[in-house]
């Protein structure tokens, strides 16, 4: 069997290194094909965050800035409140810059470390965060009177009614690391299309590495995503519904294109989704077959660990199921050698 070289980028890692079993006992990653195993994607500095005086800290992974106490005017608001008390803070030239935005749901999700709960934050961290929903800038295209938001207690993404309150986390700076979402439109609050210039949403900013075009290519063994580097199965259908072990497991016993395969992290996943599609969250003209509504992921859950992470295909959510439930899909990423990352760990 043979084994590609590529080079995996705008992936973070999970910040997972332990592996569990089915009922949440920890386990020898080795041979395991858990998350906790490969710990595939751009590994972490130590520290992960410098502050920057009191009121900052610079994530120096990806180059963000983020006010170290995490909650503009220290209560919930509505989604068109957050917007416009980012703009008022840009007006008032807050904590010496004039550059805040609410971040896309790619920025926010990035400070997430799914090694961790209640916050789901990095040990260490410099934050004072509410362990509850923050908002990001990106609406849900498949219900556009909703935007999408992060639960800073376990790490979940869904998304949920702009009319309701949540809090708001703004973010400066440029990175290089993370990826664009895909949302090119704006809507308001009601649901409706609206001129994205001057809005601050998503779709208005733009923020993140834009998509190659086109975003995949067909290969011999699989589907290679020209943005990430990572290769797929052409089929996102690999063992209809089932239980996580039983992913986990059809994922090592897949042999196709002479390759090795795993079950993908959920960053991994996440990646495939594009914010402005839905039914599924994949890129248009998108070459896989028969996507499926929802995925496991290689990543237990922190908060409870007989839990694993999927992602919900049809609308681009990030949630957990319980691991011994056959209720969600598996699709596969090949086991790739990547110059200067992690071999799969061997405890």
């Amino acid at each position: 069997m043979t084994m590609t070289v590529t080079t995996i980028r705008h992936i973070l890692s999970t910040g997972q290194r332990l592996c569990f079993d089915t009922s949440g006992r920890s386990v020898h990653c080795a041979g395991s094909g858990q998350d906790g195993e490969f710990r595939s994607g751009e590994a972490w500095p130590e520290p992960r965050f410098e502050t920057q005086g009191d009121d900052l800290a610079l994530d120096r992974l990806t180059g963000l800035a983020w006010p170290r106490i995490a909650s503009v005017g220290d209560f919930p608001m509505s989604w068109p409140e957050a917007l416009a008390a980012v703009a008022d803070m840009n007006r008032e030239n807050a904590f010496g810059h004039a550059d805040w935005r609410l971040p896309n749901r790619r920025e926010l999700l990035s400070v997430v470390s799914h090694a961790h709960h209640r916050p789901a934050l990095p040990a260490g961290h410099p934050f004072t965060v509410q362990q509850t929903w923050y908002w990001t800038s990106t609406t849900a295209s498949r219900a556009p009177a909703y935007a999408w938001r992060v639960h800073l207690e376990g790490g979940r993404m869904f998304y949920g009614d702009k009319t309701r309150d949540a809090m708001v986390w703004p973010v400066r700076g440029e990175s290089d690391l993370l990826a664009a979402t895909g949302q090119r439109r704006c809507w308001d609050s009601d649901g409706d299309v609206v001129e994205c210039r001057g809005t601050g949403q998503d779709g208005d900013l733009l923020r993140g590495t834009a998509w190659p075009e086109p975003r995949f290519a067909v290969e011999d063994g699989g589907v290679r995503d020209r943005l990430t580097g990572l290769l797929w199965t052409r089929s996102a259908d690999q063992c209809g519904l089932c239980a996580w072990e039983e992913a986990l497991v059809a994922a090592r016993e897949h042999r196709t294109g002479g390759l090795f395969w795993r079950l993908p992290n959920i960053r991994e996943l996440e990646s495939l989704v594009d914010a402005e599609h839905h039914d599924p969250a994949l890129p248009d003209g998108h070459p896989f077959d028969n996507p499926q509504e929802a995925y496991w992921s290689s990543t237990s859950s922190a908060y409870s660990p007989d839990w694993a992470y999927c992602l919900y295909m049809h609308k681009g959510a990030v949630g957990v199921g319980f691991k011994a439930k056959p209720e969600f899909s598996a699709w596969f990423v090949a086991v790739e050698s990547t110059p200067g990352s992690r071999a799969p760990h061997r405890p």
